[in-house]
């Protein structure tokens, strides 16, 4: 499923963040988002992902097609590891949970409830989470945050198999990960901010 985004405008608190944005993410292509802190990078990833309207502009193929992984993990603390990916692949209409406790190495850790794991432990159930949705397109807002040289390692080789497969991936992140992966720098299309209008919070840009 090919993305396409056309003069897009995307906005936090109705004032406008990034606008005049257009790009094509194809099947098989990763994309990462680069741009300084309060830059627009997660306000764009939530529009894109359908948790919030554009203000203006086009995307198409979006419908049902992209899996979402933000700051936050996603985790119910009182579920185990197993109960946690079983629950997300209930939600997409999913069965199987092996393939994604072997891609990030959770075999030792399936029992345990989510509440007792490390930070980087968390981090990589959470990123597992995108496995068990079966959706090709994943959106990623810093996903290796906690994550150590070898889990970061670890995350990168598991969206070169996803794209290989013919998924995609739009990243941001401020690390190199290592993919082959043209790069976004959302920059150019930063919107002039009316800071009297409250768009200096940058918590959720």
């Amino acid at each position: 499923m090919t993305l396409i985004t056309r003069d897009l405008c995307v906005a936090r608190g109705g004032v406008p963040v990034l606008e005049g944005l257009s790009f094509t993410l194809e099947p098989g292509q990763a994309l990462i988002l680069r741009g300084p802190n309060g830059s627009g990078k997660t306000t764009l990833l939530r529009t894109l992902a359908g948790l919030q309207p554009p203000l203006a502009g086009q995307i198409e193929g979006a419908e049902d097609t992209i899996a979402y992984a933000g700051h936050s993990d996603g985790l119910k603390t009182m579920l185990s590891v197993v109960e946690n990916l079983s629950f997300w692949a209930d939600v997409f209409g999913q069965v199987d949970i092996a393939p994604a406790i072997e891609a990030y190495s959770l075999q030792d850790l399936k029992d345990r409830l989510a509440l007792s794991l490390s930070a980087g432990q968390k981090r990589r159930l959470g990123l597992a989470r995108m496995l068990v949705t079966g959706r090709p397109i994943w959106m990623m807002d810093e996903p290796t945050v906690s994550l150590d040289k070898e889990a970061v390692t670890q995350f990168a080789n598991v969206v070169r198999h996803h794209l290989h497969g013919g998924g995609s991936a739009l990243i941001a992140t401020h690390i190199d990960l290592g993919l082959e992966a043209a790069v976004l720098d959302v920059t150019p299309y930063r919107a002039a901010l009316d800071l009297r209008a409250g768009a200096s919070d940058e918590a959720f840009l």
